[in-house]
């Protein structure tokens, strides 16, 4: 399931947040980091999804 989120984060990155955290503060950070760029985004998703504390 890591993977599959791994991939909805590089597509889209508040998604792949979103299906680990919920609608947390985690998501909104990574809304708010989507927004200012790209890559931050994908960065923080990545992070969020691999280091396996769930909500």
């Amino acid at each position: 399931m890591d993977i599959l989120r791994i991939i909805l984060a590089v597509i889209l990155p508040p998604l792949g947040v979103f299906m680990q955290e919920g609608l947390g503060k985690h998501f909104w950070i990574n809304v708010l980091l989507t927004l200012l760029g790209y890559i931050p985004g994908i960065v923080h998703a990545v992070y969020i999804i691999a280091r396996r504390a769930p909500a």
